[in-house]
């Protein structure tokens, strides 16, 4: 059977891109004999899910290290909401590193903004969240935020991402940019990302190759994403996709586990 999944990314209104850095909604109509992959993502989501039988979730996603792969997917709808860099903390109660490799029910988590979203999301449905945010988060979230603190560590995520005309800097170098030290760095992006600058930048890299490998060259593609050479590229993308580039994007993939928590990607 085909895979029945439809994604869609939304635009994230205009209100929300403080806090939210991107919207994606995902429905799966019937059972899907693919295989699921879970990305490494250094980013925290809050997701609204519905399943089959109607049961409601509000859950934290937190960020993933490694990817991990799940056999295929049954009914659901959900809508997954991206957290920008630094508001973790502001909405769920937490430092994001305390999220990495969970997903926890919204109304576990102690924010105090957390519980009252929990509440209101809930029983909304997928395509209502959106709209109900733009409404209820800007209120929750405004005073809580360090708008200082929050553009430091933004600054650091962009300059340590790849973008189209270049690779991401060094850590040592992004530090000095920036005028801070590189424990302060590590520290910053701990709690606003949840992983080290470091392992942020290595997983903004692979995520790259994923997208960009039909575009061009292996070696091509290892310089344009920031890798020493294309060795580099296969070392790092096995490290934290389980397999080299090759065999992924020929279907070799890892031992499958069973999906259970239908929430991310």
């Amino acid at each position: 059977m085909p895979n029945a999944i439809a994604e869609q990314a939304l635009t994230t209104p205009g209100i929300l891109r403080p806090w939210i850095s991107g919207v994606r909604t995902m429905s799966v109509t019937a059972p899907s004999e693919e295989p699921f992959v879970r990305l490494p993502a250094a980013v925290t989501k809050v997701v609204l899910r519905v399943d089959a039988d109607g049961r409601r979730d509000v859950l934290a996603v937190g960020p993933r290290v490694r990817a991990s792969y799940h056999e295929g997917k049954a009914r659901l709808s959900c809508v997954e909401l991206s957290l920008a860099p630094g508001t973790a903390r502001p909405l769920l109660g937490v430092p994001a590193t305390e999220l990495v490799g969970r997903v926890v029910p919204l109304q576990a988590l102690p924010g105090e903004a957390a519980g009252r979203l929990a509440a209101e999301l809930r029983w909304l449905d997928p395509q209502e969240a959106v709209p109900h945010l733009a409404e209820a988060l800007p209120a929750l979230l405004s005073a809580t935020v360090d708008p200082s603190r929050t553009a430091l560590l933004r600054a650091g995520v962009d300059a340590l991402s790849v973008h189209p005309d270049r690779g991401p800097a060094q850590v040592r170098d992004v530090a000095r940019e920036l005028a801070v030290s590189e424990r302060q760095l590590r520290n910053l992006f701990a709690e606003g990302v949840g992983v080290s600058p470091k392992h942020y930048a290595r997983i903004d890299r692979v995520r790259t190759v994923v997208t960009r490998a039909s575009s061009a060259p292996w070696s091509r593609l290892a310089a344009s994403t920031g890798y020493y050479d294309q060795s580099h590229m296969t070392s790092d993308f096995r490290a934290l996709m389980g397999v080299p580039p090759r065999s992924y994007f020929t279907g070799r993939l890892p031992a499958l586990s069973p999906c259970r928590a239908r929430a991310g990607r």
